[in-house]
């Protein structure tokens, strides 16, 4: 065989002899090209691998960095576990941005972060000039920086406005309602895959704080535009009637059309018809005597400065986030408001009977707090608590050795109790879900007293002015009662009672502000002084 000396001096083939020297230089020319081809597809795997590294590289998170970013944001240093746990869940990769960019979830979760006091929430979203730089920039490129401001955007979000303080702060404003406790990192994983969630508004709350959030919508536009003027009435005069000429009248149209809760002529000083309906539609909505007289204690209550009303709001929406999610949900409930003194029956969504209670005074507390009416007791005896006994019964005994029997009232062992009549102090019937607090829902022989405006008179339990009328609503579809039934088993001398076939939820709750579904706000007394505390918490001790 003959050696050949290729084109390349340094490679020697062996050539096949019996092939021409033009048939081998072909061959060997086929085999360079190969060879090429496969060395630059070599090359062109490892560029792409090199480039997927990179690429993966890019988006993954140091978690050592993440003690550096607390330090330079400190306003964010208690979301640390949570962002924590978030990027470890997630491999500690980047969350807001890919090969693509940022994710439209980030700006939209941005937009509704800058106008968070839409949301009731008075502190403005921190870092915000560094945000705007973010925003910005739609072809920012991916930086952990960015990513986790983001990422604790959302934690200071989402905490504000769906989660609200923390169960143990809330109770000690006095609210022992329970408390479900919203995972944030999981909330985020929903979002995530379905970002039109965060767009969608009325689902994470309950519907009132919507309502009440309109009403605040209407607050601050009257605040942006000047708030509104004092109405005063004339010297020596403490009521307006229906039909009067007065002054004041002016003013007070005025006053209501600011709210939208007056549509009429807006000028005039006689007292007409269309403004005595407006005066009874405030009356009823926040729950006074509807007859129209506008008095001095309503004249105060509208000339309270708009800046005040919205603090009210504010500090009711963080209460309302309180509420369990779920309430919206059931088939029926007991909610009972404790400055409005009322009580709201609702089933199947709607409110089937509405109530005026009498609460707790302010040396006797109602308890924020709920439970589950498991049973109804007709006629009952009266078990006497100690206190009572001691404080007030037995100083009556001393002076009136007949004040026992005089008021139906009897020993059962060591057990005062009062017997089954007109004249027990529960009335003649109870609804009772058991609870540490010992607090139910009953009825009451002294019902001039639900003809009060300020109803704060009980010892704790809630007086319900239409008992008879709970009692029937709630049997409703029971075969083994009826009107006739119910009326006789409250008429009896003895003590009757019937468990339910089913255990309706009861929330005992604090409200100070309410809206209806127009964003009509009604304003109720601070009975028990607990709003000025929790505003100051939210405004950072800023009012």
């Amino acid at each position: 065989m003959r050696k050949v000396v290729t084109m390349d001096e340094n490679s020697v083939r062996i050539l096949n002899p019996r092939k021409s020297i033009f048939d081998q230089i072909r061959i060997m020319r086929t085999l360079q090209v190969f060879c090429f081809v496969i060395l630059m597809g070599a090359l062109s795997t490892s560029c792409k691998k090199k480039e997927i590294t990179e690429r993966q590289d890019q988006f993954e998170i140091d978690s050592t960095r993440f003690a550096g970013f607390f330090a330079k944001h400190p306003l964010y240093k208690e979301f640390q576990d949570e962002m924590q746990a978030l990027y470890r869940k997630e491999s500690f990769k980047y969350i807001w941005y890919d090969g693509e960019g940022r994710s439209e979830v980030a700006d939209v979760l941005y937009d509704r972060a800058r106008q968070i006091g839409a949301e009731g929430v008075p502190v403005p979203l921190p870092y915000a000039e560094r945000y705007a730089n973010i925003f910005s920039d739609r072809s920012e490129k991916p930086n952990l920086d960015s990513e986790l401001l983001i990422s604790a955007m959302y934690f200071f979000y989402a905490g504000k406005t769906i989660a609200g303080m923390d169960p143990a702060t809330s109770k000690k404003h006095g609210w022992y309602l329970p408390r479900e406790r919203v995972a944030l990192v999981n909330y985020l994983d929903e979002l995530l895959q379905d970002p039109d969630k965060i767009k969608k508004d009325e689902d994470e709350n309950p519907q009132i704080y919507y309502q009440l959030r309109k009403g605040l919508q209407r607050y601050r536009e009257i605040s942006r535009n000047g708030g509104w003027g004092t109405i005063s009435l004339p010297e020596g005069k403490q009521k307006i009637h229906p039909g009067e000429n007065v002054p004041s009248v002016a003013q007070l149209r005025k006053r209501l059309a600011l709210t939208g809760e007056f549509s009429g002529a807006e000028e005039g000083t006689v007292y007409d018809e269309p403004l005595v309906a407006a005066v009874k539609a405030l009356q009823v909505r926040n729950g006074l005597n509807a007859d129209g007289v506008v008095d001095k204690v309503m004249i105060d209550a509208l000339n309270i400065p708009v800046a005040e009303r919205i603090k009210t709001i504010v500090v009711n929406m963080e209460r309302m986030r309180w509420l369990p999610d779920k309430i919206s949900d059931l088939d029926e409930y007991i909610g009972v408001n404790i400055p409005a003194f009322q009580m709201h029956y609702v089933r199947d969504g709607k409110t089937v009977l509405t109530s005026r209670v009498i609460v707790g005074d302010e040396a006797n507390n109602t308890v924020v707090f709920s439970g589950r009416m498991s049973y109804l007791v007709f006629s009952p005896y009266w078990n006497i608590p100690k206190s009572i006994v001691n404080e007030e019964i037995m100083p009556a005994l001393e002076k009136d050795p007949q004040y026992l029997e005089k008021n139906d009232m009897e020993w059962n062992g060591e057990q005062l109790r009062q017997r089954p009549s007109d004249a027990n102090s529960l009335g003649r019937v109870k609804f009772m879900f058991p609870n540490g607090n010992n607090i139910y829902l009953h009825d009451t022989p002294a019902k001039s007293l639900f003809k009060k405006e300020d109803r704060a008179l009980s010892h704790g339990c809630v007086r319900v002015q239409k008992a008879r009328e709970l009692a029937i609503r709630i049997l409703e579809g029971d075969k083994k009662w009826n009107v006739e039934k119910i009326d006789a088993a409250m008429r009896s001398a003895s003590e009757q009672q019937y468990s339910l076939n089913r255990k309706i939820p009861v929330y005992i709750a604090y409200f100070t502000a309410v809206a209806d579904e127009n964003g009509f706000v009604a304003f109720f007394d601070d009975i028990y002084k607990r709003d000025n505390r929790l505003a100051k918490q939210l405004y950072n001790d800023k009012v």
